[in-house]
């Protein structure tokens, strides 16, 4: 798997697991609900300075978030 298709399958994931609508993530990060699904799909990456927001709100690691490690 690349790692653009792990950082898609770990923010479904994530998301998910709290149970929170694609338009709660868009809006934390100030991106359309379009931009979400995307990532989600692998279509699409986050910027770096998007990255840690993701990775505070979820309570991850970046490494996590990037395939470079199993430990949340």
């Amino acid at each position: 798997m690349t790692t653009k298709e792990i950082f898609a399958q770990r923010m479904r994931e994530l998301r998910k697991e709290t149970g929170q609508p694609q338009k709660v993530l868009a809006e934390l990060l100030g991106v359309s609900i379009n931009q979400i699904s995307e990532m989600e799909k692998g279509t699409r990456m986050t910027t770096l300075e998007r990255l840690p927001v993701i990775c505070r709100h979820y309570h991850v690691s970046a490494d996590y978030l990037l395939g470079l490690s199993d430990q949340r």
